[in-house]
Order: structure tokens, then C-alpha cells, then sequence
């Protein structure tokens, strides 16, 4: 008698609740970027630039997204990891998204999977709106044209490579034991490093500093601010991959640490003889929530409270003081705020990981192992950020250029660049 073969093992499923979640937090990643950080970015510029800073932001994430299915996903996440060197760099393999079908599922943190379409659109959003921050360091003065000549090479050479090193298996920096919980260095040091790069490669808008360039509108980045800290939740509760404790406790950061954040903005203000205003309110706000990304599930709650605090009186230093310093033109502070809030992020989530402060860490790293990864990691961002950026700078500089003429920055890039005034 022939024995019975063995029965195969039933392929995982996606939890429907899990899979909800996720496509939930895609599209909260989505508001963050159009209307959020478009009205965000557009309240801060003067009025004859609102239309453009608005539409290059729109733009961007269009491109990104696109992008990201032919060859994006695949550098970042594929399901081929190169051998060696390289694989410590990018993936390969599964280029226009080839193989995958609706029924693809792809790992979480736990034996659970989900939809891969829906991974692939979640991850797909962070490169969108990581190329998006960068422009808010070249504000008012940056042709269209080099926006979209810019954009694949940097998210190619600069943003695919950072994401596989931080969140694929393989990668430098995962393999490393970074923590990492939603893009403090992938998106938020990566953004604000590679601002403050292409901002010089620009040079000053004219009349800066010298001309006063308030925001034309704070009304509009009071709706912008508050739409960014909507779609944070998927942002960082997203990036527990599943509906679960996880996501609890990043959300929960999320609250707390975004309100340390923009009452110590505030506070600070007061304290140096000035009167507590909108933009120090929506500013502090930033600052809690970008501090709190890479520890938004890697950190107790006040833990996470302690890093709104400490991040938002350093940007608000770097914002005021430091800016004023060395005289660079981060038009709308991309480097101070995401490019600083997220080096503070990142290494303060070594501190806050610990169980004496309430983290969820097990204390088997000590504190000052976890530091040096934490550094490492920082430094590794910065460095391939400057360096990709200046690359890719150069390379539009060099043939189509960067910057709109005299006269169209003068006459503001809306109806310059686009035919089009945001007032009448």
C-alpha cells in the first residue's frame, strides 16, 4: 500500500482587517502630500508663487509614482537580492512590477502577510512624498522643467538605494540593526540634506536675505499643518504593516510627541521676548512629527513627548540662529526642520527604545551599541544624500539648468512658469 503524500501547506492569506488598515494608511500617506504639504509649502511662499510651489509638488509625487512601478520598487524592495557588495545597496528583478498579481502577498513583522499590490502602493507614497520635502528648500526660484529633469535621478541614485538599505532585508543598514520605524533618515534626513544641497547649487532667491519674505498665507499652512498630522498616522501607524499593538503605540506617539513639539516651538518663542505665533505652532508640529517618525513604534509615549521637546527646541535654533549664521536660502525650511528633526529622531530613538524610558526594547543591545548604529546610520544618509544630490544637481545644471531667469523670478514663477496667478 503507497503511503499518502503529504498535504501542501495552504498559502498565506492577508487578514481583510490588516489589508484594510494598510490601504487606509495608504491613502492618509497620499493627504499628507496633496492637499496637505502642497497648502503646507504654498501658505509659506509669497503670493506670486503659491500656483507654482503647489503644482511642482503635485507633480513630483505624479512622477514619483510612476516611477516607483517600473523600476523604483524593485531597486528598493525586489524579490531578487544581489549577492555581495551590491545587495547591501539595492535589490533587483520584478521591474514593471512582472510576476506580481492579486494574488502576491508580501511579509510583515509577524507570520502575517498582506496584499503585495497593497505594500507596493503604501512604500510607493513615501517616495512620492520624500521627492516632494525637497522642494521646500528650493522654493521660488527653481525652473519646473529641472523639477522633473531632477527628480528620477535623484529618487534612482539617492532614495531607492537609502529605502533598501534601511528597510530590506540584506541592506546595509537593516542588517546593521538601525531602527528605523517610518523614515527618519529615509525620508525626512534624506529630504532635508538633499534640499539643503540643491538650494546651494541654486543660490539665494533675490533679495535674500535682505527683503522681507514673509508667508504670504498662514491660513493656508494652519490647514496644510493640520492635514500633515492627519495622514502622519499612516505614515507611522502604517508602518507597523498590520492593525495591531504596533500601530497602537505609533499612533499614540504621534499625538503626544506632536504636541510637545509645537507648545515647546511656542514656549521657546515667548522666552525669547517674541509673542507665541501660528507659524512657531504649525512649525513645533513638524518638528514633533518628524523627531517622532523613526521612534514612532520604537518608543513609550513619553518617551516619544521627550523627543518632541528636544526636537523642536533644535530645529527652532537651526531655524532662527543657525540659518541666519552661515546665510543659506532654505526657502521654507526643509533642512531645519525635516533635515534636523530627523537627525534628532534618529539618534534619540536609541535613547528612547530603552526600557527604562518605557521603550519596547528588551535591553539585550546596550544603550551605547544602539547609539553607534544609530550614528552610523545617520552619517551613511547624509553622506549618500549630499553626494547623489550633487550628482544629480549638477547633471540638470549642467544641461537644462536650474533656475528661472531674473525677470520670471520677479514676476513670481506662477505666471512665469504655469500662465496662472493663485488670486485674482
Amino acid at each position: 500500500m503507497l503511503a499518502a503524500e503529504p498535504a501542501l501547506a495552504a498559502p498565506a492569506v492577508p487578514n481583510p482587517g490588516n489589508n484594510a488598515w494598510m490601504m487606509t494608511s495608504t491613502i492618509l500617506v497620499l493627504l499628507m502630500i496633496l492637499p496637505g504639504l502642497a497648502l503646507f509649502y504654498g501658505g509659506l511662499t509669497r503670493s506670486k508663487n503659491m500656483l507654482s510651489t503647489m503644482t511642482q509638488i503635485g507633480a513630483t509625487a505624479c512622477l514619483a509614482m510612476l516611477i516607483w512601478v517600473m523600476w523604483g520598487y524593485s531597486l528598493a524592495f525586489g524579490d531578487t537580492v544581489y549577492e555581495g557588495t551590491l545587495g547591501l545597496f539595492i535589490s533587483g528583478g520584478s521591474y514593471f512590477l512582472s510576476g506580481t498579481d492579486a494574488s502576491s502577498t508580501a511579509a510583515t513583522f509577524t507570520d502575517e502577510v498582506i496584499s503585495k499590490y497593497v505594500f507596493i502602493s503604501f512604500q510607493m507614497t513615501f517616495a512620492a512624498i520624500t521627492a516632494a520635502l525637497i522642494l521646500g528648500a528650493t522654493a521660488e526660484r527653481m525652473k519646473f522643467s529641472a523639477v522633473m529633469a531632477f527628480v528620477p535621478i535623484w529618487l534612482t541614485i539617492v532614495y531607492f538605494p537609502i529605502a533598501h538599505m534601511v528597510w530590506a532585508g540584506g541592506g546595509l543598514l537593516f542588517e546593521d540593526g538601525a531602527l528605523d520605524f517610518a523614515g527618519g533618515t529615509v525620508v525626512h534626513i534624506n529630504a532635508g540634506v538633499s534640499g539643503l544641497v540643491l538650494a546651494y547649487l541654486l543660490g539665494k532667491r533675490r533679495g535674500f536675505p535682505s527683503e522681507p519674505m514673509p508667508p504670504h498665507s498662514m491660513v493656508m499652512t494652519m490647514i496644510g499643518t493640520g492635514l500633515l498630522w492627519v495622514g502622519w498616522f499612516g505614515f507611522n501607524a502604517g508602518s507597523a504593516l498590520e492593525a495591531d499593538g504596533s500601530a497602537g503605540l505609533a499612533m499614540i506617539n504621534t499625538f503626544v510627541a506632536t504636541a510637545a513639539g509645537a507648545l515647546t516651538w511656542m514656549v521657546i518663542e515667548r522666552a525669547a521676548g517674541h509673542k507665541g505665533s501660528a507659524l512657531g505652532f504649525c512649525s513645533g508640529v513638524i518638528a514633533g512629527l518628524v523627531a517622532v517618525t523613526p521612534a514612532a513604534g520604537n518608543s513609550g509615549p513619553f518617551g516619544a513627548i521627550l523627543l518632541g521637546i528636544v526636537a523642536s527646541a533644535v530645529c527652532y535654533v537651526f531655524v532662527a540662529k543657525v540659518k541666519a549664521k552661515f546665510g543659506y536660502d532654505d526657502s521654507l525650511d526643509a533642512f531645519g526642520i525635516h533635515g534636523i528633526g530627523g537627525i534628532v529622531g534618529a539618534i534619540g530613538t536609541a535613547v528612547v527604545y530603552q526600557p527604562f524610558l518605557g521603550g519596547p526594547g528588551d535591553g539585550s543591545t546596550p544603550l551605547a551599541d544602539q547609539l553607534g548604529v544609530q550614528v552610523f546610520s545617520v552619517l551613511v544618509t547624509i553622506g549618500w544624500a549630499a553626494i547623489g544630490t550633487l550628482i544629480a544637481g549638477f547633471l540638470v545644471k549642467l544641461t537644462i539648468g536650474l533656475r528661472v531667469d531674473e525677470e520670471a523670478e520677479i514676476n513670481g514663477l506662477d505666471i512665469s512658469e504655469h500662465g496662472e496667478r493663485a488670486y485674482n
